[in-house]
């Protein structure tokens, strides 16, 4: 990813101090009522944005894909814990610099830490292993780097090579706990899905064909591209959107939340980002669980819990492996003993769960661009907007979408709030944005498309990736997540917000579907 150009990012910049300044705005509701963090947690989100920021933390050159890459021996560290940069270049030698995504006065990130010169050296090129195809480097450890005094949240690590050239490695500083916190969860098994890095992922093998893709897949290997694509286009935006907010957060991700679900307990609300479709059943089973405990559930995408996956063990004794069959299932060594694991979509057999009973809404098809249409404009997600009814938004919908389905499982009371029509494979259908509310209080908002935290730097130049999305969607998208994120963290919404008004017989009878 390239600087953008100068005239661009002053209006990026602009657009953003705007935004900043309706902050306030967003969090605030005609009761009164604000987001109530703990003090300490608050004091410590918002010293944290105001500190001084660089702009020095994108990608000048990528260059070729041998010129520098790497990979960390961890998905994720506590603040303090050490992890190892594996690391392969054809420069002699090479620096780190660790870059906290945030708001950061518009800069977007700081630096945290970086390194002295380090020798450079070539590794040999990965090839597919076992039965599954499974590609790992498996390169020495490069460095280690210590992660003490660096804050909870989402790092690029960028490696910059002598030869000009430089490439990231997402790392998250995770936290503890999210007691009174909005947890942001990232999705690395759904990157790790479709990393092409050494001619394989889950979707595809060398010669591009479905049929020889890749059954498990390691991060033992590094990104492919920039190093952190699927991080910056879909979850990027939201952070720094969140991060500006001062609302107190903690950063997780998918496959810790599988292992340990204590960063959820307490939790004012769990975010799913822009494009989280692998999850295991233990991750599925401990939000839903944090859910009925009063954790309200935010999904920022589409085709969401979609896949259901297993962590397995990477040679090394760590669950560094991403197991999905799809279409293979009765390959999978859990096929049939136990149906439960079987690395599938979720709504299929064996043990068929469809992902609406969580998300309340089903993922559909691809691809797609359709406009993005208001039906429920009086809702208080839409509040400070402007929003009519029927109002449209182009592009909006796309590449992927979910729909509220008739006859599927659903939780109630649920409200559609959005309600757009389109055509994906010559098909006629409808691309839903609803929440629900639980027993508990808590709620849980979907968006339909997986292109909503793109068309949060909609129109900036920022990412160069809008589809054709404009200032005056980036500014609808930005009001809507404020005022979801901003309820969201004062704790189970429906205890605070009106009750969702039961819409899908109106609109499915009436619409066709």
């Amino acid at each position: 990813m390239g600087e953008a150009p100068r005239v661009a990012r002053r209006r990026f910049l602009g657009l953003c101090a705007g935004a900043g300044a309706g902050t306030a705005a967003a969090c605030e509701h005609p009761a009164g009522s604000r987001p109530t963090p703990r003090p300490a947690d608050g004091h410590r989100a918002e010293a944290e944005r105001d500190r001084p920021g660089t702009r020095d933390w994108r990608i000048g050159s990528a260059g070729p894909p041998e010129a520098v890459t790497g990979y960390a021996d961890r998905v994720s560290v506590t603040p303090g814990e050490e992890c190892g940069l594996h690391v392969s270049t054809t420069a002699s030698s090479f620096r780190v610099s660790a870059f906290r995504v945030g708001w950061y006065g518009g800069t977007l990130a700081r630096l945290v830490w970086r390194s002295g010169p380090v020798r450079g050296r070539a590794r040999p090129a990965a090839r597919p292993g076992s039965a599954t195809r499974t590609v790992r480097a498996d390169w020495p450890r490069t460095l280690t780097v210590s992660t003490d005094g660096w804050p909870e949240g989402a790092y690029l690590i960028r490696l910059d090579a002598d030869n000009g050239h430089q490439r990231y490695v997402p790392l998250i500083v995770r936290s503890t706990h999210g007691t009174g916190r909005t947890v942001l969860m990232h999705a690395p098994a759904t990157w790790q899905a479709y990393n092409r890095w050494g001619g394989y992922s889950l979707y595809a093998g060398a010669s591009g064909a479905y049929g020889d893709r890749s059954l498990a897949v390691s991060f033992d290997r590094p990104y492919d591209g920039n190093g952190a694509e699927k991080f910056l286009v879909y979850e990027w935006a939201a952070v720094v959107l969140a991060e500006r907010l001062g609302i107190p957060l903690a950063y997780t991700t998918g496959a810790d939340v599988h292992h340990d679900p204590g960063v959820l307990r307490g939790a004012a609300s769990a975010v799913s980002l822009g494009h989280d479709e692998y999850w295991t059943p233990e991750q599925r089973r401990h939000v839903a669980e944090a859910r009925d405990a009063g954790t309200n559930i935010a999904f920022l995408g589409a085709n969401a819990c979609f896949r259901r996956v297993r962590l397995e063990d990477g040679g090394a004794g760590a669950p560094r492996t991403v197991v999905c069959y799809k279409s293979s299932y009765r390959t999978d060594p859990c096929y049939p003993s136990r149906p439960a694991l079987v690395t599938t979509d979720f709504r299929q057999d064996p043990a068929a769960d469809p992902e609406s009973s969580l998300t309340g809404v089903l993922y559909e098809g691809y691809p797609v661009d359709a406009p993005y249409v208001v039906h429920a404009a009086d809702h208080w997600l839409h509040e400070g907007t402007g929003v009519r009814p029927g109002e449209s938004f182009d592009h909006l919908v796309g590449v992927e979408y979910d729909r509220v389905t008739p006859g599927a499982t659903l939780p109630e009371p649920l409200e559609i709030t959005a309600h757009s029509p389109l055509v994906c494979d010559g098909r006629r259908s409808h691309s839903d944005s609803a929440c629900y509310t639980v027993p508990s209080g808590a709620g849980v908002f979907a968006t339909g498309t997986m292109r909503w935290v793109e068309a949060l730097m909609a129109g900036t130049a920022e990412r160069g990736r809008d589809h054709g999305m404009d200032a005056r969607t980036r500014d609808f998208v930005t009001r809507t997540t404020e005022n979801l994120l901003c309820a969201f963290a004062e704790g189970p919404v429906a205890r605070h917000r009106p009750e969702p008004r039961p819409n899908t017989g109106e609109l499915y009878r009436t619409a066709g579907g």
